[in-house]
């Protein structure tokens, strides 16, 4: 799955994009965006839910959605703003996990895990991209 080149870069830019393209961490942080939505989905349906039969705790993965097109995709904008997304579910986790009974907490960490997975493999993913966006910056003057 590759994302093209953004025509309104420069040219340098355009041609080093898939050079800087790390499929390891693209993977590690698209699998585990779905693995979270899923994880939340069978959390709160079936594995074990706050009441028998599931709850309206069920729609907590929504905001999960509006990052899943642009991580998929590789757009780098989205990447960085997910992350931030991310820690919102961390924080749960790690609430859940201290608080519930297993198997609640035994998910939430599991949840926890999860955000950090995918936090750390943005992060690292974006690095590369950020590092040239830096060097390609005008001089500032008096610096």
């Amino acid at each position: 799955m590759s994302a093209a080149p953004n025509p309104a870069a420069p040219p340098a830019a355009r041609a080093t994009d898939g050079a800087l393209h790390n499929a390891a961490l693209y993977r590690l942080s698209a699998g585990s965006l779905i693995a979270l939505i899923l994880l939340c989905i069978g959390w709160e349906w079936f594995l074990a839910p706050l009441r028998p039969g599931g709850s309206w705790l069920i729609l907590k993965f929504l905001p999960l959605l509006l990052p899943l097109r642009g991580v998929l995709t590789r757009n780098r904008y989205t990447m960085q703003w997910s992350s931030m997304l991310i820690l919102l579910f961390f924080t749960e986790g790690i609430v859940r996990a201290t608080s519930d009974r297993p198997p609640s907490s035994t998910l939430a960490w599991i949840e926890v895990a999860l955000t950090l997975l995918f936090f750390f493999g943005t992060i690292l993913y974006l690095r590369p991209y950020k590092r040239r966006a830096k060097a390609q910056q005008p001089a500032k003057p008096g610096k």
